[in-house]
């Protein structure tokens, strides 16, 4: 007994300091978990997650409406419903087509609408891409940005179904197809990335701030209003000073808009349109994309903590 009372206690094995604690990770290879990785290295996860974004995106596609009995219908009817309400409202009751006639602003309407839903769309889903995803992003190990980009696909997807409703009302008023209607594919892959640049954004804005996703709608519905989708920014300001509707009209969401409009309506001329209207939705889609993703990447590793 007496051995076991004077046995000395065990010495605790020294902590290496900072500076040996690095060389031995480096040593066997070591690396800390959940680290972000470099810019370069990144990029070349994300692209070789593609097929889990794709695949990820369409899954979310299916199941959004499968428990509703008309299931992928809803992508087309719930956009032309907000239509049919907005032209009869606007159309209709305020008369803010302002001399347009029916051929041109019911194209003109939808248009805005299903233009317009892509990016409010995206935005909503983005904003609930981590905060909303919280088991997936604590179980496994991928690049965070994977999910935005995936989300913001998505919408992609919806619009190429409701695209065809468009091209139908379209050409039910007058305006068939032509040369313009190429410009279709450059207006919606530039807003495809302005829309993942912004979904990246509010993915890192929401992570942090889940509540961001209660405020959100409140904030599209302004941009919305503020873009001209039931009105031609151009002609019901007309009595206002010139810059007010210049600002509004270089607006990413009028923009993109816009352009749509001319690609696809007879109608609406290049008139309409503000100067330099390509280089600025360039421009839109460059920044917000590369911006969004550069702003995402830098909390990578903060990303399902806390």
């Amino acid at each position: 007994m007496s051995q076991v009372l004077n046995t000395p206690p065990p010495t605790a094995s020294p902590v290496p300091p900072a500076g040996d604690a690095a060389a031995l990770a480096a040593e066997y290879g070591l690396a800390v978990s959940g680290a972000r990785p470099g810019l370069i290295q990144y990029v070349r996860q994300l692209w070789g997650r593609r097929h889990f974004i794709l695949a990820f995106s369409q899954a979310k596609l299916t199941a959004q409406y499968s428990q509703a009995k008309l299931g992928q219908l809803w992508q087309v009817v719930t956009p032309l419903l907000n239509a049919a309400v907005y032209f009869l409202i606007f159309g209709l009751i305020l008369k803010a087509n302002h001399g347009m006639s029916h051929d041109v602003y019911i194209p003109f309407l939808v248009t805005g609408v299903f233009v317009f839903t892509f990016t409010q769309s995206s935005v909503m889903a983005g904003v609930r891409a981590i905060s909303g995803n919280l088991g997936l992003v604590r179980a496994l190990h991928f690049p965070r940005a994977s999910l935005p980009v995936s989300f913001a696909l998505q919408q992609l997807q919806q619009l190429l179904f409701s695209m065809l409703v468009l091209f139908v009302v379209a050409i039910a008023f007058g305006s068939y197809p032509g040369p313009s209607w190429l410009l279709i594919v450059p207006v919606l892959f530039l807003q495809f990335l302005f829309n993942t640049g912004l979904a990246l954004i509010v993915a890192r804005m929401g992570a942090k701030t889940p509540d961001l996703a209660q405020l959100m709608p409140f904030i599209m519905r302004t941009w919305m209003y503020a873009s001209g989708v039931m009105f031609s920014i151009s002609t019901m300001l007309a009595s206002r000073p010139e810059w007010i509707a210049r600002v509004l009209q270089v607006n990413p969401a009028a923009v993109y808009m816009d352009l749509m409009r001319f690609a696809l309506i007879d109608g609406y001329g290049s008139s309409n349109l503000p100067p330099h209207v390509w280089a600025i939705a360039v421009f839109w889609a460059v920044v917000t994309a590369v911006g969004g993703f550069i702003y995402f990447w830098k909390a990578e590793e903060r990303y399902g903590r806390g």
